[in-house]
């Protein structure tokens, strides 16, 4: 068999267009002022994390793991995607840690998930929250800043996610979850460096509190952009979510994206463990603990017959 081109950048000549319907963008000006302001303040963040304290660094370094994790091995990989189950200290954990992550104020584990089977469901079509072929920008924030488009309303309905309110951890989370992220994404990240450090109240907010909140935000927000705009397709050449060497790094993980879309049930988004997979590192410790358990995976066979049906040729970087 002749191999197939390898195409490593965000060519996708060979991917058939879906047809759209026309939709009017309508922007959403109270999300717009209030990332602007975010972004504002975080900059001044940037600035001032040079007069912190060295421990203001390291707590808020932990902060943005500890967040990350909340979305990948949480929202993304156990209620989401359904890859492993967890007993009740690793759920209530991954909960706190999503609550540090803060999606938008808005986006509880429940409605991250149920926007994330969506985006897994109708992907690259008006139904995908953030279609990458709407642009870069639209997929890594601009879906945000826009009222969502019917489709994903309409066709989102038919996606079944009644699973995931079954976990009352996921309950206690939606209920409560305004007061949660007021205290664990900004009131003890603000806090604790003042109460063990001695740091100054606003320097501390403006540093590990919104500089590490907007530094989580766009982590986050790569995978649905970067992954799915550069990078080569080794098991589906026919969709555009890609491998990328950079988000995996950045986002625990999650960059291993033509693998994850080709087998979203594989715990660890990757065929290759713990290679630039934080997620995977923390989920196999979890199970060495007894916390973690049932974790899926792909038969190697599997794996390499698709990498020869529809891959594009090429090996993961």
């Amino acid at each position: 068999m002749a191999p197939k081109s390898v195409n490593h950048l965000s060519d996708t000549r060979d991917i058939p267009e879906r047809q759209e319907r026309p939709h009017q963008l309508d922007i959403v000006w109270t999300n717009v002022w209030m990332f602007t302001l975010l972004h504002a303040a975080a900059l001044v963040g940037f600035i001032l994390l040079f007069r912190a304290k060295w421990q203001v660094w390291v707590f808020g370094l932990t902060c943005c793991y500890c967040s990350g994790l909340g979305i990948t091995a949480g929202a993304h990989r156990l209620w989401c995607h359904r890859s492993y189950k967890a007993k009740l200290f690793l759920r209530i954990l991954l909960m706190i840690f999503n609550c540090i992550a803060c999606q938008s104020f808005q986006n509880d584990i429940y409605e991250w998930s149920r926007d994330h089977r969506v985006h897994h469901k109708f992907t690259e079509t008006d139904a995908d929250p953030h279609n990458i072929k709407r642009g870069f920008f639209f997929a890594h924030m601009g879906w945000l800043l826009h009222r969502k488009h019917p489709d994903v309303r309409e066709k989102g309905r038919t996606v079944d996610c009644s699973d995931i309110l079954q976990d009352p951890v996921v309950r206690f989370q939606r209920r409560f979850y305004i007061p949660l992220v007021f205290l664990f994404s900004f009131y003890f990240p603000t806090m604790i460096p003042v109460w063990l450090w001695g740091e100054k109240v606003w320097l501390a907010f403006l540093t590990s509190g919104i500089l590490r909140y907007a530094i989580t935000l766009h982590v986050t927000w790569l995978v649905n952009s970067a992954a799915h705009y550069w990078g080569n397709r080794p098991y589906n050449c026919f969709i555009y979510a890609r491998e990328n060497k950079r988000v995996a790094w950045w986002a625990l993980g999650e960059g291993f994206h033509n693998y994850h879309h080709t087998f979203p049930y594989d715990y660890s988004t990757s065929e290759f463990g713990w290679r630039l997979n934080i997620t995977t590192m923390f989920l196999d410790l979890m199970a060495t603990l007894g916390q973690a358990y049932d974790l899926k995976t792909v038969p190697a066979d599997v794996i390499e017959k698709t990498r020869q049906k529809t891959g594009d040729g090429s090996l993961t970087f």
